[in-house]
């Protein structure tokens, strides 16, 4: 099995994917600000899944490195909510859309958590 495997990992590829896309629309004014913040934290939830789960082996170091990626996921939410309550993100459908995804990759993190807490033998391969 693969980080690759993990539905959380996919869901967080999607997602920096469709951030990226999103900053690039944002006016000149925010490509260094919020825009390079968001993406940032958002390609850190990714990262800390793979870290994770490169040191799935030490059922502490899995646990550390995926709350690392819900906290990063947080800041990630309120980069999000930033850009749309100063109108720098003006697309509804486009922030709930990425909202919706961010929170519920915010659950899975969390129930997956949960499961390598529970079941750690499991995934220690």
């Amino acid at each position: 099995m693969s980080y690759k495997n993990l539905e959380v990992w996919k869901l967080s590829r999607e997602l920096v994917i469709e951030i990226h896309s999103m900053t690039l629309t944002l006016p000149k004014f925010e490509q260094f600000e919020e825009a390079q913040q968001i993406r940032r934290s958002s390609k850190t939830v990714r990262s800390c899944i793979v870290e994770g789960y490169g040191r799935r082996r030490y059922k502490a170091d899995y646990i550390k490195f995926l709350i690392y990626a819900i906290s990063s996921n947080d800041e990630t939410l309120d980069h999000l909510d930033t850009l749309y309550e100063t109108a720098s993100l003006k697309d509804v459908l486009l922030y709930t859309s990425l909202h919706q995804k961010l929170e519920l990759l915010g659950k899975k993190l969390n129930n997956f958590i949960t499961s390598v807490e529970l079941n750690h033998n499991n995934f220690s391969g």
